[in-house]
């Protein structure tokens, strides 16, 4: 998220000449950790949410209340005293109270999960029933806001019906690769990325990567991630897969690494976009995914990718085995359509979505 916010803003000072502000609660005179025009203004409102992490949760609720009133008097003051045209916001702990601050900007809610994200993955019954029940009420917030701005049209249909809901994706932060600069899928490599976290389903692919250790001991599947990776070494040790899997942490040159795999897997349990894909994509990577909400059905088109009925660790496995097979004719196919389809998401092609998004509301007066 704060990749794509800071290239976002970057964009749109240096490309469309808007004046930008970014404001932060808990920024706490931090450096961005990526590069930031010198054109954007930096305010934090210095509230530091997570001070009170060690406490008690009663005593946590309480000076959280506390935290957003503080919040919402220093957001207010300064919108009032800059009149800005239009305000963002990120979903967090703004939500509840920023479409009721009267300073005569346009009001935007940008969201970067999917609507079912926290549901699944909560186990207990009662506190999805509760999580079912918040949504009802965040919804009824979310309507008053001029603008809902979700990743993907699968996202939009969950939130639906709503007359204030528009779908612009995510653009990949690389993405001027040319076609001559791609994959040239002859590796027998297969890459996955993202954090070692349940939501990401690196134990769904270990279990299914089983077959390929036993099948095709020569290939070899890489995961990029930081997290603890206790759980999934304990699988690999379980399944005798030291010398076909490898956990590396994140790298700041994940395009490298892409370039030399030949294939992405992403077996993710739920995503909010899945940017990974896209990333692997503006690579000629081809694509398997399994059927999660939300990003992978707006994103993997057939003649790149295979999309595996969620969770389904045998069809993930097949898929896999079945990429395997096929010849270097067939392979080099895949990546082509793949780098392709990449095209639509570079952020000179996603940028005009948001600018004419800003001209639509501020015209609607």
């Amino acid at each position: 998220m704060e990749r794509i916010l800071l290239n976002k803003a970057n964009y749109l000072v240096e490309k469309f000449g808007y004046d930008v502000t970014i404001i932060t609660t808990d920024q706490s005179n931090k450096k961005t950790f990526f590069k930031l025009s010198d054109k954007i203004k930096l305010v934090d409102l210095n509230i530091n949410y997570n001070q009170y992490q060690k406490h008690s949760r009663i005593v946590r609720y309480f000076k959280f209340i506390r935290l957003k009133r503080k919040h919402y008097k220093k957001l207010r003051y300064l919108l009032e005293k800059e009149k800005y045209d239009i305000v963002i916001s990120l979903m967090t702990h703004d939500i509840g109270f920023l479409y009721k601050i009267k300073d005569g900007s346009k009001k935007i809610l940008e969201f970067h999960f999917s609507r079912e994200s926290e549901i699944i993955d909560t186990k207990q019954f009662l506190y999805k029933f509760l999580l079912k029940i918040r949504q009802i009420f965040l919804k009824q917030k979310i309507r008053k806001y001029d603008r809902f701005v979700v990743l993907t049209n699968e996202d939009k249909d969950a939130w639906s019906p709503m007359d204030n809901i528009s779908v612009i994706p995510n653009f990949v932060s690389f993405s001027d690769n040319r076609q001559d600069e791609i994959s040239k899928l002859e590796n027998k490599r297969i890459i996955a990325v993202g954090s070692l976290v349940h939501q990401k389903g690196f134990d769904l692919l270990l279990e299914a990567w089983q077959t390929i250790n036993k099948k095709y001991p020569d290939y070899k599947l890489v995961i990029f991630g930081g997290g603890d990776s206790t759980a999934l070494n304990k699988l690999i040790n379980k399944y005798n897969m030291e010398r076909t899997v490898e956990i590396k942490p994140p790298t700041n040159y994940i395009r490298e690494e892409y370039l030399k795999s030949s294939l992405l897997v992403l077996s993710s349990r739920h995503e909010g976009f899945g940017l990974v894909i896209v990333e692997a994509m503006c690579c000629g990577l081809p694509i398997i995914a399994f059927k999660c909400p939300c990003g992978p059905k707006d994103i993997v088109k057939e003649n790149f990718g295979i999309l595996v009925n969620r969770e389904n660790i045998i069809e993930l496995g097949r898929a896999i085995e079945r990429y395997i097979l096929l010849s270097e004719v067939e392979r080099k196919q895949l990546g082509h359509h793949a780098y392709q389809e990449s095209l639509k998401y570079r952020i000179n092609n996603i940028m005009p979505l948001w600018n004419e998004l800003f001209q639509e509301i501020i015209a609607d007066n």
